[in-house]
C-alpha cells in the first residue's frame, strides 16, 4: 500500500467515510448512560489499562467497540445481551454492525476486530485515573488563530472525545503507514495530558504564553503522568515520544488521525448548518417504507410540509 515514505498518497481515500461517521461516537448519548460514546470508549480503555490489561489487546478491543457503534450507537453488548440475545446472537449483531462500516479496512486488521467481537473476553476494570475525568471536563478551545477572536462552535467536543477518536483513527489508519497499532493507540489516548489541568485556549493562548508554554505543558502533563503505575507508566511514555513529529511510522499514522479528526470535527458543523430537507425526505428516506407510509405521504402533502 503506498505511504508518504515512497511518494505516493499520503493518507488513504477510502478510509475517508468511516473516519467522517466514527466522528459522531462524540455526538451520540443515550438514556441512562453518562456521556456520548467516545467519551466513555475513553473511560473503558484506560480503566482495563490500568487493570494491567495487554494495551494492544485494549486497543484492538476499543477500536472495534467504536467501529461497531458508528452504525449501531448503543445496541452494544450489555444493551443486547440485557434484550435476551444468546452470546452468538449478540456476537453476531456486532459483527454485522462493524462488516457495515469496514468494508475499507485492512483485511488483517479487520479480522482480529471481527474476533475481538466474537470471543469478547471480559477485561478487569480497574481504577479511573484523576485525568480521564478532568479531560472528559474539559472542553476543547474551538477554531483558534493568534491575532483573531475565536470562533465558537456549540456544542464543544471535551478532550476525552478528541483522545479516543485520535486512538481509533490511528489503530485504523496504523497499516497504510506500517506503524504498530498499539503506539499510536496509546499516543493518541495520552496525547492530551496537559489539558487535565491546563485549560484549552488553542494556538492562540499557547502563541501568548511564549516562552512559558513548554514548561507549563511539561508540568502539566507529569502530574498526569504520576497517577500511571509502572509497567504502564513507562509504555505510555515510550509512545508519547511518538508525538513530536513526523519521523516515524507510528508518528505519521498519529499526526494523520490527529489532524482528520479536528478537521471532521468543524466539518461535522458545517455539514448539519447545509443539511436540506430534500436530503431528509428524499436521501434518508426520514418518512421510510411501511403499513402507513402512503398516509403519511398525504399527510405532509395536505399540510404542505415541508
Amino acid at each position: 500500500m503506498p505511504t508518504s515514505d515512497v511518494g505516493g498518497a499520503f493518507a488513504p481515500l477510502a478510509l475517508r467515510d468511516l473516519l467522517v461517521e466514527l466522528n459522531d461516537l462524540k455526538r451520540v448519548h443515550s438514556s441512562g448512560r453518562l456521556g456520548s460514546i467516545a467519551e466513555r470508549l475513553f473511560f473503558q480503555g484506560w480503566s482495563a489499562l490500568t487493570a494491567g490489561a495487554d494495551a494492544a489487546t485494549v486497543a484492538l478491543d476499543i477500536t472495534a467497540k467504536a467501529l461497531a457503534a458508528a452504525r449501531l450507537c448503543d445496541l452494544d453488548d450489555a444493551f443486547l445481551s440485557s434484550a435476551g440475545l444468546s452470546r452468538g446472537e449478540v456476537g453476531d449483531v456486532l459483527v454485522a454492525g462493524l462488516d457495515a462500516v469496514a468494508a475499507n479496512v485492512d483485511s488483517g486488521l479487520l479480522e482480529g476486530l471481527r474476533l475481538r467481537l466474537r470471543r469478547r473476553e471480559a477485561m478487569r476494570a480497574g481504577p479511573i485515573p484523576g485525568f480521564v475525568e478532568a479531560l472528559a471536563d474539559q472542553p476543547r478551545a474551538g477554531v483558534t488563530c493568534p491575532g483573531k477572536a475565536r470562533i465558537l462552535l456549540e456544542p464543544p467536543e471535551n478532550h476525552a472525545e478528541h483522545c479516543l477518536v485520535v486512538a481509533v483513527y490511528g489503530v485504523v489508519l496504523s497499516p497504510f503507514y506500517g506503524a504498530d497499532p498499539t503506539t499510536v493507540f496509546l499516543a493518541g489516548m495520552s496525547h492530551h495530558f496537559h489539558n487535565a489541568m491546563m485549560p484549552d485556549a488553542g494556538f492562540t493562548g499557547e502563541m501568548l504564553l511564549g516562552p512559558h508554554l513548554a514548561t507549563i505543558m511539561a508540568r502539566t502533563t507529569e502530574l498526569a503522568l504520576k497517577e500511571i503505575a509502572a509497567p504502564l507508566r513507562a509504555q505510555i511514555e515510550a509512545a508519547r515520544t511518538v508525538l513530536p513529529d513526523d519521523s516515524t511510522p507510528e508518528g505519521r499514522a498519529f499526526h494523520a488521525a490527529d489532524a482528520i479528526d479536528r478537521v471532521l470535527q468543524i466539518a461535522q458543523h458545517l455539514r448539519a448548518a447545509s443539511l436540506t430537507m430534500g436530503t431528509v425526505l428524499t436521501e434518508m428516506e426520514l418518512v421510510h417504507a411501511g403499513p402507513v407510509k402512503d398516509f403519511h405521504d398525504r399527510v405532509l402533502r395536505d399540510m404542505r410540509i415541508p
